[in-house]
This record gives C-alpha cells, structure tokens and sequence, in this order.
C-alpha cells in the first residue's frame, strides 16, 4: 500500500484533463523561485506558461513510454524493454530515425503510479478510438500510450512530401482502444480540429499536428501549372483527402 499527498491535493496542482488512466498535471505557478527570477515566474504562469507532468495510473495494466520520460514511480511496477532480439532492435531503430521518435519505447506494467518527467510544452490526451480507427502523428509528438495500442508507421503517399512539403517521409500511426498522451507546441485551446467528409484539407505549412489514418496525405502545387503557383505566391500545399479529422495548430 502507498498513499501519495501534497500532488493533487496541492492548492498549486490541478489536474488539467484526465483520460483512462492518463491525467496531465498543471503547476499553477512556480513556487522554487529568487527574488531575481520572481517578476519572470510571475509573469510566465500568467501567460500558461507552466510545467506539467503526464501522470498514470496502472491497474494490472501496461503503458508504453518514450524513453528517458520516466520521472519517478511508485507501487508495483516494473519497467521491461520491448525488444524480442536483434532484429527487432534493429527494426524498432530503424523506424524510430524515420519517425524522429526513440529506438525503443520501455514499457511500465504492474499496480502502481508512474509519472513522466516535467516540461513545459503542452500535454494532449487523445482516445484513439475516436480517430476512425487511427491517429497518425507529426514528428516527435509521442509522449506515452497504453500498451494494447498498435503502433506502426506510414509512408506519404508520394515522395514529393518529404523532398518539397517540409514533411518527413513517414509517420508515427497507432490504432486500437487506448489513450496516447502527446507533447504538442501549442495548448489544446489553440488546436483548430477540422472534420472532413469525402472533402479536401489544403494547408500551406507544417501545421497539422495529428490526422486520421483514413485520410490520404499528399502535397501537391497549389495551382495546376508551375505558372499559376508563381503568380498566387503559393507553391506547394500539404493535401489530406477523404473522411477523417486533422488537428491544426496555427500559431505553430
């Protein structure tokens, strides 16, 4: 048995969303501070600018975890590496330089409390399962998931997207039931969520974040000819295509 206090019983603490057994912790304001850096804490958790912390709870249940983002655990939870040998460690690192993301991705499993290492980007919980069957990721998004969430990646579509759309080759794609836990650039009130229905998505820019699996992504001139796309001062523009959602952020 373990009892936690002064966490989220901590007038400075909130709990900012909670999915499954996922919860993001909010510091309301930075209490560890000196006169010399009081006015910039002051004024920095007046603009939202805080550190959080992904915080789970582990119920017979096993967790997936960028590596190095463990914090501090407590309870009966063990950490095992999701390698089966040589050449799934050499896959797994493989698909993590396309993805940007880790080689391998320890799993925690057991009863017991996890809490993932403090930042101050904005923290995201998605269900999966509301993402018509899949949620494919920007680059180095990935924070944490549950464990019986699939995870594969993608590639675009054509070649072009990696070369001219300011995009990477491949994606992170998980699919499933279960909660992933992201690190995004901007918060979730920002994050404009566009849902498509067999209609066109055009975006002049690196903004989408996140985007169903079912969408076909390419990029492609923003006019029919090479003239017209130098007279619009528009050149190339990232396409999602089908039915799905994508989440932009547009101050990113």
């Amino acid at each position: 048995m373990y009892q936690i206090n002064n966490l989220t019983d901590n007038d400075d603490v909130r709990v900012a969303v909670k999915k499954g057994n996922f919860s993001v912790i909010e510091y309301m304001a930075d209490l560890s501070v000196t006169p010399e850096t009081c006015v910039t804490a002051y004024y920095a958790s007046r603009m939202n600018v805080r550190k959080r912390q992904v915080m789970i709870e582990l119920n017979n249940t096993e967790c997936t975890v960028s590596a190095g983002a463990m914090h501090w655990s407590v309870g009966n939870v063990e950490s095992v590496a999701d390698v089966k040998g040589v050449g799934d460690f050499l896959g797994k690192a493989i698909k993590g330089s396309v993805t940007k993301e880790g080689a391998v991705k320890p799993k925690y499993r057991g009863n017991g409390t996890l809490m993932l290492e403090p930042t101050y980007k904005h923290l995201l919980l998605e269900d999966v399962s509301e993402w018509n069957g899949g949620i494919v990721l920007d680059d180095g998004l990935f924070l944490a998931c549950d464990s019986q969430l699939k995870q594969d990646i993608v590639m675009r579509s054509n070649l072009s997207s990696a070369v001219l759309g300011n995009e990477g080759l491949f994606n992170l794609r998980l699919s499933g039931q279960g909660i992933v836990a992201l690190e995004s650039p901007v918060p979730r009130e920002e994050l404009v969520e566009i849902w498509l229905d067999n209609d066109v998505l055009k975006v002049d820019g690196n903004f989408a974040i996140a985007w169903s699996d079912t969408l076909n992504f390419t990029v492609e001139k923003s006019t029919r000819s090479l003239i017209g796309s130098a007279v619009s001062s528009e050149g190339l523009v990232n396409v999602y295509r089908g039915t799905g959602r994508v989440l932009l952020a547009p101050l990113k």
